[in-house]
């Protein structure tokens, strides 16, 4: 047997290249999965620009100097085990590299999931250490698994965004400023904090977004980068930040003279990630980083890991009727096969092009028929 991975240059990430590698036996206690499906959103492209110091490169390392494999969320099948515990054909969700398969230590396994405890991952977030058992999984349904790859990871983010932004009093702020609002991660934000009584929530996007922003519903207003001006300067404010733009940075901080906080989530604008003065000589507070796994921690030592779960499977619940509503669906699946064109589907993510109400679905093995 033979695993096929797409590879990214780590100091060039518009240059890839497909490896192929004969798979090494399973050790004792070790698991095979073919992966079938995952998702490529703007997400993974932040996982790829943050890889050394996230240490999103750490989990599935290639062995191969400069080169890694940006994780992703996805779907997969048990194919050959040597753990007790699980069974051939089990179906499994959880954080894959963009290969056709992967080996898992599958170890603290109860009826709803396992931990991969590889040594290598030992002192990565537990949160991206989980496999959800998708017999017993509470989030799981056969017929939305491509939904669930592209939005389950993205919405947990997002619903802890608001949570944060809750459990701070918001700052001192009624307004949110939330970037790069076509993005997916963002507009489950502004979901979770357009339910929120007497809070404001504008979207900042492109021209080209502005419809579709528009069209969500979940947007007091939303304005384009070029029209920050048409926001009151004294608004007391909060950024959350989706884009990653240094000069977009730059200019909220210099405009907004009550920015009561500024969060920094991701990078959709991978280009302007290093631009210059990003986060330097920065008017008004510090930009700070979000990192979920913070605050999954802080709530589950306070609610308990029970009430977390129902908390978290109500939410996901709500926000998957609006979004896959049948008559105004945000979202639409697009499925690739094959090596090229998961190549294909990744340079245009990476380049931030394309519909935002379409969803990367990829697979590293072709269709039958395929050529």
């Amino acid at each position: 047997m033979s695993t096929t991975s797409l590879l990214i240059r780590k100091d060039q990430l518009a240059s890839t290249r497909l490896h192929t590698a004969t798979d090494a036996p399973l050790a004792d206690g070790q698991v095979r999965v073919r992966i079938d499906s995952f998702a490529l959103t703007s997400n993974n492209i932040t996982y790829a620009a943050f890889g050394d110091a996230m240490s999103y490169w750490q989990f599935y390392p290639t062995g191969e100097e400069g080169w890694g494999s940006i994780p992703v969320w996805g779907f997969a099948s048990v194919v050959q085990s040597l753990h007790p515990g699980v069974a051939v054909g089990e179906r499994l969700y959880g954080y894959w590299p963009m290969a056709t398969g992967a080996v898992l230590s599958p170890g603290r396994l109860s009826p709803e999931r396992f931990t991969d405890t590889a040594a290598h991952r030992a002192e990565l977030p537990a949160v991206y250490n989980q496999y959800f058992r998708c017999a017993r999984d509470p989030l799981y349904t056969a017929d939305s698994e491509d939904t669930q790859s592209l939005l389950r990871p993205l919405f947990i983010t997002s619903w802890l965004i608001d949570d944060f932004m809750g459990d701070n009093d918001f700052f001192g702020a009624r307004t949110m400023l939330l970037s790069s609002a076509s993005s997916k991660t963002a507009y489950g934000t502004a979901f979770q904090l357009h339910r929120r009584e007497g809070i404001e929530v504008i979207g900042l996007t492109s021209p080209a977004n502005v419809a579709f922003c528009e069209s969500l519903g979940c947007y007091d207003r939303v304005v384009t980068y070029e029209a920050l001006d048409t926001i009151a300067a004294d608004t007391p404010c909060v950024y959350i930040d989706f884009a990653g733009n240094g000069a977009l940075r730059n200019a909220i901080h210099g405009r907004f003279t009550q920015l009561k906080y500024s969060s920094s989530i991701g990078g959709t604008h991978v280009e302007q990630l290093a631009a210059k003065g990003a986060g330097k000589d920065l008017a008004g507070p510090r930009a700070t980083l979000f990192f979920a796994p913070a605050q999954i921690k802080k709530r589950t030592a306070e609610w308990g890991a029970e009430e977390f779960g129902r908390r978290m499977v109500a939410a996901w619940r709500d926000f998957i009727t609006t979004a896959t509503d049948a008559n105004k669906p945000w979202l639409r699946a697009e499925r690739h096969h094959g090596g090229e064109a998961v190549q294909a589907a990744y340079a245009q993510v990476l380049a931030g092009r394309g519909d935002p109400r379409a969803g990367h679905v990829l697979s590293l093995y072709k269709q039958p028929g395929d050529a």
